[in-house]
This record gives C-alpha cells, structure tokens and sequence, in this order.
C-alpha cells in the first residue's frame, strides 16, 4: 500500500502522506518514489501531513524530492497541515535540496513578526474558549432539565480526587499561611502596642482572600493540569473519537461531571483552608510571645469579624471552581496527536487557571468594595 497520494490541483501538485515517513520504511519509500513521474505542468508542490503519524530527517529528505522535476529545475513549496516538528524538519529537507542561502533575519522585523503571531494566537485561544463556554452552558442547561443523565458516579468520585485528596496540602497550606500572617501582624502592631488587632488581620486577610485564593491556585496547579493530561491522553489515544463514534457526548461524559465536582468540592476545600489559616494564626498568637490566649483570640475574633467576612470569601469559591474546570477541560480537548502538544495545553492550562482566578477575584474585591461589603 503506497504512502501517498498525488492529486494535481492546476499547476499544483499536492502530496498528501500518510503513516510513518522513518528510516525504518526508507528503502521501501525510496523504491516507491523512484518510479514516480511527474507532470511538466507542476509549477509547485503542496505537502499535507494530515494524516502523517511520525516523520524523521530521512523521511523529509525523501518527501523534498518531489521538488525535483525531471529537468532538475526546483519546484517552489509549501505545507498544508502538519505539525511544528514535522514543519520543522521539512523545511531544512527542502532548503538543503534546493540550495537555499540561510536567510539574514532583521531583529526588528522577526520581533514584529513574533509578536503579530502571538497576537493572532491569543485572539483564537479567545474565539476557541468563548465558543467552548457557551457549548458547555448549552449542555448545563440541557442536563438542569434532565438530571437523570448526569454521571453521578463519576461526580462523586471526582469529587473525593479534587476535594478529599486535596485537603490535606490545603490545609497545611493555610495554615502556615495564617502562621505567618499573626507572626508579621504581631511584630508590627507591637510597635504600637496594639498586638491584639493581629486577630483582626488574621481574620480580615485569611477569610476574605487568602484561603479562596490559594485554595483556587492549588486546585489550579493540581487538578487543572490533572483534567488536562487526562483528556488530553484520551485525545491522543483516541478514546474521545471512539466515545463520539458511540454515541457519547464528550461535554457530558467528561466535562460536566469535573465541572460539578470542582463546584462543589471548591467550597469545601476554602472552608477546610479558612479554619486552618485561623487555627495558625491562634496558634502563633499563644505561642509567639503576645500573650494572647486562645480564649482572648477567638473573644477578638468574634467582636470584629462578623459572618459577613465569611460569606464574602466563599461566595466567589464556586465561580474559581468553574473556571478551572472549564480551562483545564477545553485545553485536554485542544490537544493534537503529539506529546508536545500535551505539555504545552497542560502548562497553558494551568497559567491560564491561574491568571483567570486572580483576575475574577481582583473584580470580586472592586464589586464588594463598591457595595460597601
């Protein structure tokens, strides 16, 4: 079975491969292109790699040598689909053949080019998540209306990997944070001999932002990236086509479910966190020299913080949930068929997570603060 395809398209030849172009299969491939002709209408070739499954500097010398007609005059070139590396390593097979001087590149001119592609790039990330959002509300709301299809199952048991599991590292987490906080608060306040407000601090900061906001970074760091890496491997094995070739809808089978779970376990695990952050700081206030007892801390406590801090730092927890489950999920389904691929969306998933959650709470705070809560 040959390895691919030659279609003429006017005076373009497009060749399309298909399977592995190594050095394993390059005397078979060599013997196959050698019997080949070519059309003296081709004035360039177009290459599609669609379909190519790997591809090595032997097999992109091979595929360079359709560039070659049967005057040895060197057909101009380019590529249709294919991945960075495979890109890559056809275009130093194709300018070696073709003699091609290196190219002097202008520092001005590359960074413009750079940053052009980069805003290009940033503009369809934007486009891509936006239509991934409203598809996955679209299918919320279709499950709001029949809750019987939801995946129950895989709700509970993603909720014990996102929450229970995570607890823990939340948890000691907070409380070092808290720790730190009453032991800063404390220095400082004793200058002006009023150690007791540290309670206030620790109250104020452990509450309202801290325990949410690192809460929602781990979560983004640990689970983020889990969702990504396990989409993303179904993605590269195919399981995803063959659930949609079944009849499975890939938003319900494996988007809704770890959005359910991060919603409700995100609360969970910034309650866990807001009780160990104050734990730490009563802890550094009995033992750090203030002479604040934790009788003394929680009678301070209860006089200056009121449920209202409470409310303010858990309301937000189920928006930075959502939103990590959204990101993590639609960057396992962007991943392509290589393993680069799957590094990249994993790390892009987490930075986004995370700048995401930073940016939803820094509005968080201007909206409570214009409310006056």
């Amino acid at each position: 079975m040959e390895q691919y395809t030659l279609t003429m398209q006017g005076q373009t030849l497009l060749v399309k491969a298909h399977g592995d172009w190594t050095f394993e299969n390059a005397r078979r491939l060599y013997e196959s292109l050698s019997e080949r002709e070519i059309s003296e209408d081709v004035k360039a070739v177009r290459f599609d790699f669609s379909e190519m499954t790997e591809l090595d500097t032997s097999g992109a010398y091979l595929l360079a040598q359709f560039l070659e007609d049967q005057e040895n005059v060197k057909l101009s070139w380019s590529i249709e689909e294919g991945t960075k590396g495979q890109m890559t390593l056809m275009k130093a097979a194709c300018e070696a053949l073709r003699g091609d001087p290196p190219i002097n590149t202008r520092q001005w001119y590359d960074m413009l080019t750079r940053l052009g592609v980069a805003t290009e790039r940033f503009c369809k990330e934007v486009w891509e998540t936006l239509a991934f959002i409203g598809h996955f509300f679209a299918v919320m709301g279709r499950l709001a209306l029949t809750p019987h299809k939801i995946r129950w199952k895989s709700v509970v048991a993603l909720i014990e990997e996102v929450g229970l599991d995570a607890a823990p590292i939340v948890m000691v987490l907070s409380f070092f944070i808290g720790a730190v906080i009453a032991y800063m608060g404390a220095n400082l306040l004793a200058s002006f001999g009023a150690s007791v407000f540290m309670v206030d601090l620790v109250g104020f900061s452990v509450l309202r932002e801290l325990a949410p906001i690192i809460t929602a970074i781990l979560l983004a760091g640990r689970s983020d990236s889990a969702f990504t890496a396990q989409i993303g491997a179904m993605k590269m094995r195919q399981e995803i086509d063959a659930m949609t070739v079944i009849g499975l809808d890939t938003y319900e089978t494996l988007v809704v479910p770890r959005a359910i779970a991060c919603v409700v376990a995100t609360p969970i695990l910034t309650f866990l966190a807001m009780m160990s952050g104050i734990f730490g700081g009563m802890l550094v206030a009995w033992t750090g020299g203030t002479d604040i007892s934790p009788i003394m801390f929680m009678g301070r406590f209860r006089e200056a913080i009121d449920l209202t801090q409470f409310g303010v730092g858990l309301v937000k927890t189920p928006i930075f949930g959502l939103i990590i489950a959204i990101i993590g999920c639609r960057q396992g389904l962007a991943v392509t068929g290589s393993v680069d691929s799957l590094g990249t969306r994993t790390t892009t998933s987490v930075v986004q997570a995370i700048f995401a959650v930073i940016a939803v709470d820094a509005m968080f705070a201007i909206l409570f603060y214009q409310i006056g809560v």
